[in-house]
């Protein structure tokens, strides 16, 4: 994929990123044979996969000239987290907002923001907690813009936009480059063929995963588990983003909704931000069983969903599955009683 290398690019992490068997997990589940893709350990401020969008997300910001970044999300936002290291370390001024009230605590993702001095703001929308979503992924991005764009917060600066979780093509060549590396890994192993099982957030991971293997004509497949149940026509927002993806790399191929493999709702629970007894327990089992700190509310619920599947026997045993760990670590102290 040589296009990519004319896409502006800033180093903030080092590539590629481990693929590691689990044995002990393997034998535990008795289903397929697993593996974890460790997008967790790659920087900044304690890791995340995040850090292959901010890649070409800060190369764009630099190449336009940008003073300071600005972005959005929920309260343990691991993109806000490695968004906010990364303008620091590229001497960028980092701005947050968070569309809940002022927490009486600072934890987890949101303590490190304020240690790294993020400009943080809290703007209360008052969103419903029925567990219906309301917006689209891009509605929501297109509002946020028009109130950063109000917030009289005297910028005087350039400002560089980065939709929630990186939820753009540009951003999402980072995971086109993340589907290169799997697929070279796999293939070192003599692995011809594997399913990589992902967290959905935004959908930006999965989009650039698609994109990726179909463009690598790759026989690796990929599965998406929603994490969030927070956007309506999710799978839409998934297949227009992936499309657009392709078009920006030269390779025109048009995705569909039907064509996202995507399981919503199944595994989310109560909502986004909300711990689930199956995903604290998948925290526990990926924790004893093999030493992997996962999140309690993101990759978490994302091995809850896989364990599930492989209980309903979704895979063989001679197959190859690859749990993509999304990172997270710091949430970790922000649900401790939860935990407990």
């Amino acid at each position: 994929m040589t296009h990519l290398a004319t896409f502006p690019r800033v180093r903030l992490g080092q590539f590629p990123t481990p693929l590691e068997p689990m044995p002990n997990l393997t034998r535990a589940l008795g289903g397929p044979t697993l593996w974890v893709k460790r997008d967790d350990v790659v920087g900044p401020a304690l890791g995340g996969n995040k850090t292959r969008k901010l890649e070409f997300l800060f190369g764009e910001a630099q190449a336009r000239g940008a003073q300071a970044v600005a972005t959005f999300g929920g309260l343990q936002s691991n993109f806000a987290r490695q968004m906010v290291a990364g303008a620091r370390a590229l001497g960028l001024e980092p701005h947050c907002f968070y569309f809940a009230p002022r927490p009486k605590r600072w934890e987890g993702n949101l303590l490190l923001n304020h240690l790294m001095g993020a400009h943080l703001h809290f703007i209360p929308f008052g969103q419903s907690n029925s567990g219906v979503p309301t917006r689209t992924v891009e509605q929501a991005i297109r509002l946020v813009r028009w109130v950063v764009r109000l917030t009289p917060s005297g910028w005087g600066k350039r400002v560089y936009f980065m939709p929630v979780g990186g939820h753009t093509a540009i951003g999402c060549l980072g995971y086109v480059l993340a589907a290169q590396e799997i697929h070279e890994q796999l293939r070192a192993g003599n692995i011809a063929r594997a399913t990589i099982v992902t967290a959905a957030g935004t959908g930006g991971t999965l989009a650039g995963l698609l994109a990726g293997f179909q463009l690598l004509n790759s026989e690796h497949q990929v599965s998406g588990i929603d994490v969030g149940k927070l956007w309506r026509a999710f799978p839409d927002s998934i297949a227009t983003l992936a499309t657009e993806i392709c078009a920006l790399l030269g390779r025109p191929h048009t995705f569909r909704a039907a064509d996202v493999p995507l399981i919503e709702r199944t595994y989310v629970g109560q909502a986004y931000a909300s711990a689930t007894p199956a995903a604290l327990e998948a925290f526990r089992v990926t924790a004893r069983q093999e030493g992997v700190l996962l999140d309690p509310v993101y990759s978490a619920k994302a091995m809850a969903g896989l364990i599930d599947l492989i209980r309903h026997n979704r895979w063989r045993p001679d197959e190859q599955v690859v749990f993509l760990h999304t990172g997270g670590a710091p949430a970790i102290w922000a649900y401790a009683e939860a935990l407990k």
